[in-house]
C-alpha cells in the first residue's frame, strides 16, 4: 500500500509572492552541549531562549505554514559568539543575552522583517 505524499490543496501554506518556501522565516537556536564543561550555547540559557521565542511566536499568531517556524539545532559552529540563533531565508545570525533580546528579534525581525542590528553576530566569530 502506498501513501500519497502530496498534501491536499486545502492544507497548503498561504500563497506568498515573495517566496515559495513552506515557511516565510525559519529561526534555528543552537542548543548544543559539549562534554567536560567545554563552552557551548547550552551553557548560556539557550533552551530558555528557544522556549521564549517559540511561545512569543505562537502568542503573536506568527506560527505555522507560510509564517514562522522556531527550531532547535545542534552545533551551528559559531561557539565564540554564543549563544546564537540564525534566521532564514535571510541568513541573519544573532547573538543574544536575555528575554528582551528574544522579544526584540520576534517583534522586529520575525514579525516585521527588520533586522535587529545591535544583536548581529560579528561575522568573524566562529568556533
Amino acid at each position: 500500500m502506498t501513501q500519497d505524499r502530496h498534501p491536499p490543496d486545502s492544507d497548503s501554506p498561504p500563497d506568498s509572492s515573495s517566496s515559495s518556501s513552506y515557511y516565510q522565516r525559519h529561526i534555528f537556536f543552537c542548543l548544543n552541549e559539549r562534554p567536560n564543561g567545554k563552552e557551548a550555547c547550552a551553557n548560556h540559557r539557550a533552551q530558555a531562549a528557544f522556549d521564549r521565542c517559540k511561545s512569543q511566536v505562537k502568542a503573536a499568531g506568527l506560527s505555522g505554514p507560510g509564517q514562522v517556524r522556531v527550531n532547535k539545532a545542534g552545533c551551528l559552529d559559531r561557539c565564540a559568539a554564543g549563544p546564537v540563533a540564525v534566521v532564514y531565508p535571510e541568513a541573519v545570525w544573532y547573538s543574544y543575552v536575555d528575554e528582551q533580546d528574544i522579544d526584540e528579534i520576534v517583534e522586529s525581525h520575525l514579525k516585521n522583517g527588520q533586522v535587529v542590528e545591535r544583536l548581529l553576530t560579528p561575522p568573524h566569530l566562529g568556533r
